[in-house]
């Protein structure tokens, strides 16, 4: 059987100017990084404006486990469906992080017969958005310190610096550091650490802003430390803003490639969904929405996480509302959730699969509070029984859910057409009334429990001493109106990642928030959640190399 990798490099693409022709695009509205990907311009982004939106198709997931969901697989699969029936669709996603791809979880264009191409620079450096993130993010650090250096003339108070340095790889020894060690010339010693770049701010600014005034504007509002007195410092005050913007100018520009079937895809963006607010960037989803009928798109890891950020955050503060959501799961998944060990996944188990259901029926309860109609994509696996799979459709068909089998992974698009006519029928069939599930002015403490209580199903919010008076603090100062973003595990719908299934009455503690100024929103980290990944105890980087012909292997 042909891996991920052989699959891709067989592809037969087409040169990126005809993908764009596709979208209505001419050559002079996108900037080619070589033959087969492209920026989309400012310029082109900015003569869309007025032309109507299209449908948007969110796709989530059950909780991801080590049997796999294939929710990136089944994103990819159903565009390329709905271009089959008829449809004029392009797939949004997101960029993928280094980190990961040289640790554990691989990469992000999909799999098999239902991916993005060129998939191996997508999952390297693609066109530099990333590294562009991390040079604004590292040289706002570098100007913090050195405004204190020279003689601190914003009175800055050294012990109530927040802003960290960020690198797009997992290096656990950055976690926790010192700065500014040997004397007087290397400026002043202080503790400090890393993120990820994918849970930097300037990631989420990016994928929220509008244009390129709307992305200095933002990422000027960055409070990076406060004052003796507890009044806060930005990014505006340093007058970091505008070389940051420089930086980011290209990057703010959405990426357009193409899936194996030759349909169009913008990749834009990468926030974790887990530690950040895990969603493809407002402009690339607004550009699609203006050039196609239909966009997909999906949010990270399990809906709890992904969809909940997606519908609560992204949907608010960029004013867009889905006509229906796709729930990927697989039985194999189900059967982990149902207490089955990966090793005996193999075995056909249909009570196993009865077993792990309930955690699908919790994440089609938490769509439905939101007033959209969800349609279940059961992504095949080879060892499916056929018992199995009838186990989880009469489950569904108990939830008032269709529960459709897709193939698309061996198959391609050809193998979703079937979902692709069930999310037309949903999406036409104006179903939706979309909802956020709290307001704007209710108290941020109130928003954090609300999300912990009826969407994981916490029976309480414990809160680390300082949180709610810190809480208190910026609604005080104006950001009571902000979004919630829960950082937690993505395994569990409690902070235990070994704790499958629905679980319900456990107890969610925040040990810290985080103020998000520019990106708006605020961020309350759970549990024993890191901002810095560490590599696992054998990491991909160890079997990834170079072919006797240059290329590279090992990706996945």
């Amino acid at each position: 059987m042909a891996t991920d990798l052989e699959i891709a490099r067989a592809a037969s693409k087409r040169p990126i100017n005809q993908i764009a022709q596709v979208l209505g695009l001419t050559d002079r509205q996108i900037l080619p990084y070589g033959h087969d990907k492209a920026k989309i311009t400012h310029e082109a982004i900015a003569g869309l404006e007025g032309r109507p939106l299209g449908r948007l198709i969110l796709v989530t997931a059950i909780n991801p486990t080590p049997a796999g969901e294939g929710k990136t697989t089944t994103t990819v699969g159903l565009g390329d469906a709905l271009n089959r029936i008829g449809q004029r669709a392009t797939v949004c996603i997101r960029e993928a992080s280094l980190g990961p791809n040289f640790g554990l979880k691989g990469g992000a264009a999909g799999g098999g017969h239902a991916q993005i191409v060129p998939m191996e620079d997508m999952n390297l450096h693609f066109t530099g958005d990333f590294h562009a993130i991390t040079a604004a993010h590292n040289l706002l650090a570098a100007m913090i310190d050195n405004h204190v250096h020279w003689g601190n003339a914003l009175e800055i108070d050294t012990r109530r610096i927040t802003w960290r340095r960020a690198m797009d790889m997992n290096d656990r020894a950055l976690r926790d550091v010192v700065f500014g060690l040997g004397g007087p010339g290397n400026g002043f010693p202080r503790q400090s650490g890393f993120d990820i770049t994918v849970a930097s701010e300037v990631m989420a600014i990016l994928c929220l802003a509008s244009d390129l005034a709307d992305l200095q504007d933002r990422l000027g509002r960055i409070v990076v430390a406060y004052t003796r007195d507890r009044q806060p410092v930005t990014a505006r005050d340093l007058k970091a803003d505008g070389a940051m913007t420089v930086l980011m100018k290209d990057a703010l520009q959405p990426n357009l490639v193409q899936t194996l079937e030759n349909n169009p895809a913008l990749v834009h963006g990468g926030p974790f969904a887990n530690i950040a607010h895990g969603c493809n960037s407002v402009i690339a989803t607004r550009a699609a929405l203006r050039l196609s009928d239909y966009v997909v798109t999906e949010a990270g890891f399990g809906a709890d996480l992904g969809a909940e950020k997606f519908l609560n955050i992204k949907c608010r503060l960029a004013r867009l509302a889905p006509a229906a959501v796709v729930l990927v799961a697989t039985i194999r998944a189900l059967k982990m959730n149902g207490g089955v060990a990966k090793a005996d996944l193999g075995a056909e188990d249909v009570a196993a699969v009865t077993r792990g259901c309930p955690n699908l029926g919790r994440h089609i309860e938490n769509i439905r509070s939101f007033g959209l109609p969800v349609v279940v994509a059961l992504n095949h696996f080879s060892g499916d029984t056929e018992a199995e799979i009838a186990g989880l459709r009469d489950y569904c068909a108990g939830h008032g859910v269709q529960a459709i089998l897709c193939r698309h992974w061996a198959e391609g698009g050809a193998g979703a057409e079937d979902l692709a006519h069930a999310v037309v029928a949903l999406a036409e069939g104006d179903r939706a009334d979309f909802r956020t599930l709290y307001p704007d002015e209710m108290p941020l403490w109130q928003k954090i429990q609300t999300i912990c209580t009826r969407v994981h199903r916490a029976a309480r919010v414990e809160a680390a001493p300082g949180v709610q008076e810190q809480l208190l603090a910026w609604e005080a100062a104006g950001h009571g109106r902000m979004p919630i973003c829960i950082a937690k595990t993505q395994y569990s719908f409690s902070t235990d990642p070994d704790l499958r299934g629905a679980p319900e009455g456990h107890v969610i503690p925040v040990r810290e928030v985080r103020l998000n100024a520019g990106a708006g929103f605020v961020v309350a980290i759970c549990g024993q959640i890191m901002t810095m990944p560490g590599l696992p105890r054998q990491p991909a980087a160890e079997v990834i190399g170079l072919d006797d012909q240059g290329r590279a292997e090992g990706l996945f």
